[in-house]
């Protein structure tokens, strides 16, 4: 790990629910003790409706985010990087610590399907913060 902040890759196909989600949690937890960054290998136009109420159930406002590109920098830049379905168009580099969090693509579903996987991405991100930083007492 870099010296000083670390600092957290999400990655998924379209960038525009599990890794914007789990962007929030990490922002929302950590605040701005770890930098916090998504990106997807084939990024949507919009980020998911779904996601984004969702997550204002939580109090998190994800709504002005915006899917990126992924980019070798990006990746370069990461401490870790956690892949939600990627495949092969995420590329690996020595040095970096990944992570492969299979959960279900949101694309698609409807609130109520998005809300079980946000819980899902909302514990595992909690598991990260808690490594990165120490466990809260």
């Amino acid at each position: 790990m870099t010296t000083g902040k670390p600092s957290v890759l999400f990655v998924c196909i379209h960038n525009a629910g599990r890794s914007q989600m789990a962007q929030g949690f990490l922002i929302h937890l950590a605040g701005d003790a770890i930098h916090a960054h998504s990106a997807g290998s084939d990024p949507a136009a919009t980020i998911n409706p779904a996601a984004v109420e969702a997550m204002t159930e939580l109090g998190i406002d994800i709504s002005a985010q915006t899917p990126k590109k992924l980019t070798y920098a990006a990746v370069e830049a990461a401490d870790v990087v956690i892949t939600m379905g990627c495949g092969d168009a995420c590329p690996v580099l020595p040095g970096t610590t990944y992570r492969d969090w299979q959960l279900d693509d949101p694309a698609g579903k409807g609130v109520d399907a998005v809300r079980p996987i946000r819980d899902q991405i909302q514990q595992r991100v909690q598991q990260l913060v808690d490594e990165l930083l120490g466990a809260r007492t």
